[in-house]
């Protein structure tokens, strides 16, 4: 799950391109704020901003090049904010 301010949908959408990633669900506005320093991206007029959210199943050998990429993203852009998790998945149907 990759998690940002609505200004890196781009970025993140061609990132998952490049990686040849096509299945995945997005959450175009999510409302939240970061653990450590990040503000709060509310939607509302003291903190008009937003996030959004996006989930992907991949492949193991995918999650450490998908991390890394957050990673760099986040190095350029750090004062927007972006952040990845990772859970494993036991099943799907």
């Amino acid at each position: 799950m990759i998690i940002y301010n609505q200004a890196l949908t781009k970025k993140v959408e061609f990132m998952l391109e490049k990686l040849a990633i096509r299945g995945f669900t997005q959450w175009p506005t999510v409302w939240g704020t970061g653990t450590t320093n990040g503000e709060p991206r509310m939607g509302t007029h003291t903190w008009p901003e937003m996030n959004s959210a996006t989930i992907t199943i991949v492949n193991d050998d995918l999650v450490d090049t998908v991390l890394d990429r957050v990673k760099k993203m986040d190095a350029i852009n750090s004062e927007i904010g972006i952040r990845a998790f990772v859970w494993n998945i036991e099943k799907t149907v």
